[in-house]
């Protein structure tokens, strides 16, 4: 048999194993906010693995947290909804603003957690704060997606830098 021989079947049989062997876990959340003008109100929906933030939940409150629809108590959601307000900060236009809890749903592997921020007539900047997973996981990145009617703006928030600011003036 050939050097060559020997290359091809190295490449097609043992480097995709060697490359495959060795799984790396993605730490993300998204957040998706939207100013609704007309309504005064900014709607968050916060996206993030079930697994993780369910281990999260466990390694800081109570090892029998669980996020499964079928197990999960109302203490367990009552959890999840404290550590969420815990985590993540916003500031519209300079003032401290309150998160109002709405409800969350589960979509496969993943948490959806529904927040809203009332009385909001106009936006001119937004600072977030978003500290969820990070303490757990140094590698975690919260994705910001912000939406009003005029603008489309993104910001990555990670361990270094946990907060962001998007002007609109």
């Amino acid at each position: 048999m050939s050097i060559k021989f020997f290359k091809i079947a190295f490449f097609l049989i043992v480097f995709p194993m060697l490359i495959g062997s060795a799984p790396h876990k993605f730490y993300v959340s998204t957040t998706n906010v939207e100013f609704v003008k007309e309504k005064k109100v900014l709607q968050l929906i916060t996206k993030i693995f079930t697994e993780d933030i369910e281990q999260a939940l466990q390694a800081r409150y109570d090892p029998n947290v669980s996020l499964d629809p079928k197990k999960e108590t109302e203490t367990d959601v009552a959890l999840l909804k404290r550590y969420l307000l815990q985590k993540i900060k916003i500031k519209v236009n300079g003032n401290p603003v309150n998160l109002n809890y709405i409800g969350k749903e589960y979509d496969i592997d993943i948490a959806k957690i529904f927040f809203e921020i009332e009385n909001i007539s106009e936006l001119h900047s937004i600072e977030i704060e978003n500290k969820v997973l990070i303490d757990m996981f140094p590698e975690q990145q919260n994705i910001i997606h912000l939406k009003t009617p005029n603008n489309r703006r993104s910001i990555i928030l990670e361990k270094a830098s946990p907060k962001g600011v998007l002007n609109f003036n």
